[in-house]
């Protein structure tokens, strides 16, 4: 299959250039050329397939045309190495808990498919070395570090902005060292991810070193992200026949609802899909307004949420043709402040004894306020609550205990680069690190 760049300056790539750039030459985002509907007969019987069987038929549509079949089974097989449960909180809705993976958030699903894609086109074209640019602002700099860890041939650098994520955050990529190198930037996630998105523009860089992003911007960690939207319905067709589902998405850069709106195209039959907002609220606004307005983004509880400038928003208009009444028919828009959150965090709690993280509770609030009679809903809870432990135990009065495999981290050696905004400081780190 080939891919477009969403700017359309760009000429059409492979999967393997696709993901091996991540970011197109004309600086848009790589979109599928075509999205394969799934048969009627698959979503009838979908209930009675495994996690496994689901994901496998999704990636054959989207990658099929460019792996071998066996190579797919083992990289979906490697990847989802644990279960995504949906859990009743209260009548009508269900969280999808995401945070069973190694790094205890949702994002473990397309790093670790990602980082095994990216292996497998390095192995087979035998490159010497890729190296993998990340911006995080929460979860994506553990999921990818730590999908990555010790992979042959790549080299991760993950740049995140000081001071602006959770400790225990910090500590899954801060302390691994081998081949990923944490750089502490003086900044904000916006900061971080135009560093990566100018490296890829970079004549002198791209010359000398071969560089991917492992962001959502890149195909192939966005698109395995889809498969738990068609595992959350087949699991609520056996927990809530009959009735409509319903699917909120607490919403940064727009990757993992992007993902389910794929899945979407694809013929799930998820009735509509929530995009939940904290503070920065540019997407919520754009559908109240049709105006999209990016801003800097401002900190809060939901930090991985953080973003002022949602790189996939233009994935989303190339997906529905830049017609806001399409996207409107299939996405409605929530906004939580921090004082909104930290009282959902605190009544859900009290009320059904269900903890959730700050990026959860912008998803379950939507859907106690615009669920409607005959539907169910599923938000995505993203990461662990303890990973935001001071935050959680604040809010709700209470102490919880943190999983062993969060404290293992907790044990590990800060290890990062201190570093300025400025990309000329970021170019001069690269070119020495990359000799």
């Amino acid at each position: 299959m080939k891919y477009y760049s969403t700017n359309g300056k760009a000429a059409k790539a492979t999967l393997e250039e696709a993901v091996v750039k991540g970011l197109a030459p004309d600086k848009g985002l790589y979109m599928p050329e075509s999205i394969k509907q799934l048969p009627k007969s698959f979503y009838d019987t979908i209930e009675t397939k495994s996690f496994h069987e689901i994901a496998y038929t999704v990636a054959d549509a989207f990658f099929g045309e460019d792996v071998e079949a066996e190579s797919l089974k083992q990289i979906v097989c490697d990847t989802l190495s644990f279960d995504v449960p949906a859990v009743k909180v209260k009548e009508n809705i269900y969280s999808l808990e995401l945070f069973h993976g190694p790094t205890l958030a949702f994002k473990d699903v397309g790093a670790r498919f990602m980082s095994r894609l990216l292996g497998y086109f390095v192995r087979k074209e035998g490159a010497k070395e890729v190296n993998v640019l990340v911006a995080t602002s929460g979860d994506t700099g553990s999921a990818v570090a730590n999908g990555f860890l010790g992979v042959d041939g790549i080299q991760v650098f993950v740049l995140y902005p000081k001071g602006k994520v959770s400790p225990i955050q910090e500590c899954q990529f801060t302390t691994l060292g081998k081949n990923i190198t944490a750089i502490e930037v003086d900044g904000t996630f916006d900061d971080c991810q135009a560093l990566v998105k100018n490296a890829f523009m970079d004549p002198e860089l791209n010359a000398k070193h071969k560089l991917t992003s492992a962001n959502s911007i890149n195909v192939a960690r966005f698109l395995p992200q889809s498969f738990y939207y068609f595992y959350a319905y087949a699991q609520m067709k056996k927990l809530e026949p009959g009735k409509e589902v319903v699917i909120c998405v607490p919403s940064g850069n727009f990757g993992n609802i992007t993902a389910g709106l794929f899945g979407k195209k694809m013929g799930l039959p998820v009735k509509r899909f929530i995009a939940s907002n904290n503070s920065n609220d540019v997407f919520y606004e754009y559908l109240q307004t049709g105006q999209y307005n990016p801003r800097p983004s401002v900190q809060t509880l939901a930090n991985a949420m953080d973003v002022g400038d949602p790189s996939n928003f233009a994935r989303v208009l190339a997906l529905y043709g830049q017609d806001i009444e399409a996207i409107r028919s299939d996405i409605s828009g929530a906004r939580f402040g921090d004082e909104e959150i930290a009282e959902t965090i605190r009544r859900c709690y009290r009320e059904t004894g269900y903890l959730l993280d700050p990026h959860g509770a912008c998803g379950y609030g939507a859907l106690e306020a615009g669920l409607k009679p005959g539907e169910t809903g599923v938000f995505l809870e993203t990461a662990h609550p303890t990973k935001f432990l001071e935050k959680v135990e604040e809010i709700t009065g209470e102490q919880f205990e943190i999983p062993e495999r969060l404290q293992a981290f907790m044990r590990g050696t800060k290890q990062s680069e201190p570093l300025s905004k400025e990309f000329g400081d970021f170019k001069s780190f690269l070119l020495q690190r990359l000799k």
